[in-house]
């Protein structure tokens, strides 16, 4: 019997258990690091069978007994809320935590696969080349501690690399852009803007966008690489597969597109006639509101992954028909 295991940490969340569903349809062992809390988060985990799961602060003592198991980690786990204030719970979580698990990885010789993101690109005007060189780096400017702490730890990783530190035998990290799909529903606020817009529509309201305070950029017309959360799936177990491919990689889809065409693809999938209405950006994000992202895919094309990404409107539809409107929405 096989008793290897896949070590998925945020294993509960939004990617994590989309990423835990795709492993286990596979036939792999998954054990989870997370936290369930007191809502229905579990309910992410539901339809799967898990061979494991630890809370994140016994994470260390049960590697230490379940180490030799481990035949991959795929870290997922981290705050992500981008307007959280508290930086020291940040570090410890999103740095600290990542760095024991590299540490981990290159002493067990398992492949580690985690997730940095777009918000470590800030602004955007230094662009979004996913450039994991010191120099690339050292350029970028994040806006909040979230994008920060992701920084410090791609930063870090470039230093071991450059150096000649340990590292595992194949690592990846993710610079995830706007994803959306199944499972997002515990995360209140930070729900990608699909679920935003269809809970609004079936509460029977408009769509509300944010005017736009910038000449380049028309009423809803601030655009984003919206990526499909399968696609994000397929990525981590193409990365998986493939012990040739290790860096520094973004995860979008290459295409921006705009809010009005996420709200129109909404609507269509529901079949109903778009109701837009504008409303103010609030002053207190205007100075720091990111008006375009689109990621560059040329070194995850380069490094061998070659599968097509959804569409922004067949993506919406699947999410929207599948799960939205269904009466069980997990996947």
């Amino acid at each position: 019997m096989n008793d290897k295991l896949v070590l998925v940490t945020g294993g509960a969340g939004f990617i994590g258990s989309n990423i835990v569903a795709g492993l286990v349809d596979r036939g792999r062992r998954v054990a989870i690091c997370d936290r369930l809390g007191t809502d229905d988060k579990w309910r992410n985990l539901a339809k799967r069978e898990l061979a494991d799961f630890v809370l994140p602060e016994l994470l260390g003592d049960w590697l230490d007994v379940e180490g030799d198991r481990v035949e991959a980690v795929v870290h997922m786990g981290a705050i992500s809320s981008t307007t959280e204030r508290d930086a020291d719970l940040v570090v410890d979580s999103n740095f600290s935590l990542s760095l024991m698990l590299w540490q981990w990885c290159a002493e067990a010789e398992a492949p580690l696969i985690y997730a940095s993101s777009a918000a470590t690109y800030g602004d955007g005007s230094r662009g979004f080349d996913d450039d994991g060189s010191i120099e690339g780096l050292a350029t970028l400017r994040p806006m909040n501690v979230y994008g920060w702490s992701k920084h410090l730890f791609d930063r870090r990783v470039a230093r071991i690399v450059a150096d000649g530190g340990p590292t595992p035998p194949r690592w990846a990290g993710l610079k995830f852009f706007n994803v959306y799909g199944p499972n997002e529903g515990h995360k209140g606020a930070m729900q990608s803007v699909v679920a935003k817009a269809h809970r609004a529509i079936r509460d029977g309201g408009p769509v509300e966008l944010f005017t736009s305070h910038h000449p380049d950029y028309p009423d809803g017309g601030q655009r984003r690489d919206f990526v499909h959360v399968g696609d994000c799936v397929d990525i981590v177990l193409w990365l998986l597969d493939n012990p040739a491919a290790s860096g520094l990689f973004n995860v979008g889809t290459g295409r921006a597109r705009s809010f009005h065409d996420l709200a129109n693809a909404v609507y269509a999938a529901l079949g109903l006639p778009a109701d837009i209405r504008f409303i103010p950006m609030p002053e207190e994000i205007r100075p720091k509101y990111q008006y375009f992202t689109e990621a560059r895919m040329e070194r995850l094309r380069k490094a061998g992954y070659n599968a097509p990404f959804t569409s922004l409107e067949d993506g919406v539809a699947d999410y929207v028909r599948r799960y939205l409107e269904a009466d069980d929405p997990y996947r």
